[in-house]
């Protein structure tokens, strides 16, 4: 790999730690301020409104410039948000700040690795992106769930600094120089060399080219596929961070903390899953985990049907001094063979999407239409997801309705091919 591609995962990863530590913060900021359970998950309805309107136009910025510079700007945009958050703004709409320049800030993380790296290295390429990414969440999970612990935070609350009056924000402030060390990067990652024809500036313009790109993409027959699965994926995972943590409360009665730290197991299977496929899964058969996406679902569906009370208190499993319950035990275990599933099946889909959309078209356009797509259905399900909180639907019910939803578009899927 060239130097530049460790620097721009490095950049990913601060920028992402950020993102995901913040989302804890601002879900935590949610608890302190009393709002309605249904209001947590428009969180990240407010993050990715901007992927699905901007989709058009944040193509062509990437193509406009070279991409360590949209890096760098957008990802100042999201410290603006963190910020804005850190001086009271209501969590929905500084969230969706940060989801403003992380929009405009994907066509360029993405669109640069193809501009950099030749075709065959792209799954390489991806299951290391893809990994680091996983561990930006797993640790910015986890980052999160911990600074918003009272005994954590109180030697920052004790300098009494301006604007820094609670636990939360005295987490925001750590995670805003986490954007601050990002953007340093960013300033790090060199320019390619790769230049695009200029680039139309007149919203109509924009828009129907964006819809001939979308169009030519949903036309090609890998296109197609890979486009549909990675948009179920990320569509259902994106909801799966909000389920995690209302099913380990309602189930197994953990605490926000403690819910983020199964997120994190999750996590951690993830990033293996996805190493593991970027060794062993070539991009000319990158169609072959397509079973395993119709396995997750299976998995899912499964633990929907698990309590703490599924075996008994006093079974446990000693490891050195410490005495853990089986059914913690089963559980993580279990939490991150999904993930692990998970991982493995979205690098290759990833890489092979990529690749389409780079024959097809040029590579910040090709990443805007990836992310248009993958983020209308995040949209779509978080919306079904409020639905459902709104109306008391049990949590096992609606983990078992979205499972049931990757079985069958997988089936379909397998179908088509």
């Amino acid at each position: 790999m060239k130097n530049g591609f460790y620097t721009i995962m490095a950049a990913q990863f601060f920028s992402s730690l950020a993102d995901n530590a913040l989302l804890i913060a601002a879900i935590a900021l949610l608890h302190d301020i009393a709002a309605p359970a249904w209001m947590t998950p428009l969180l990240k309805l407010f993050f990715v409104f901007f992927y699905v309107a901007l989709a058009a136009f944040v193509g062509a910025l990437a193509d406009a410039m070279p991409k360590s510079r949209v890096m760098l700007m957008t990802n100042t945009i999201k410290f603006i948000g963190c910020f804005t958050l850190l001086a009271g703004m209501h969590p929905l709409l500084a969230y969706g700040i940060v989801g403003f320049g992380a929009a405009a800030y994907s066509p360029a993380k993405y669109g640069i690795l193809t501009e950099l790296l030749p075709p065959e290295k792209l799954v390489i390429a991806n299951g290391w992106i893809e990994g680091t990414t996983v561990g930006s969440i797993i640790l910015g999970t986890a980052l999160g769930g911990w600074l918003i612990l009272p005994r954590v935070v109180q030697s920052v609350l004790d300098l009494q600094l301006p604007l820094i009056h609670t636990r939360t924000q005295a987490a925001l402030l750590f995670i805003s120089g986490l954007y601050i060390l990002a953007a340093l990067l960013n300033l790090g990652i060199p320019d390619t060399g790769a230049r695009y024809p200029r680039q139309p500036r007149h919203p109509a313009r924009l828009l129907n080219d964006f819809a001939q790109c979308c169009l030519s993409l949903w036309r090609d027959p890998l296109g197609q596929i890979s486009l549909a699965v990675t948009a179920l994926f990320w569509g259902i995972g994106a909801t799966l961070q909000f389920i995690i943590l209302e099913w380990a409360e309602d189930a197994l009665g953990m605490s926000l903390s403690e819910g983020a730290a199964l997120q994190v197991i999750v996590s951690v299977g993830v990033a293996a899953g996805a190493i593991v496929a970027a060794i062993r899964i070539p991009l000319k058969r990158s169609l072959d985990v397509l079973p395993v996406g119709m396995l997750m679902g299976a998995a899912l569906i499964a633990i929907a049907f698990y309590s703490r009370d599924i075996f008994p208190s006093e079974w446990s499993i000693a490891l050195g001094p410490l005495h853990l319950p089986v059914s913690v035990l089963i559980l993580n275990l279990f939490l991150l063979g999904v993930g692990i599933l998970a991982g493995f099946f979205i690098v290759p889909m990833n890489a092979l999407l990529q690749h389409r959309g780079h024959v097809l078209l040029s590579a910040g356009h090709s990443i805007a239409v990836q992310n248009f797509n993958e983020n209308l259905s995040i949209l779509v399900m978080l919306c079904l997801y409020a639905i459902l909180i709104g109306l008391n639907v049990p949590i096992q019910a609606i983990i078992v309705i979205f499972g049931a939803l990757i079985c069958t578009v997988m089936w379909r899927v397998m179908r088509r091919r």
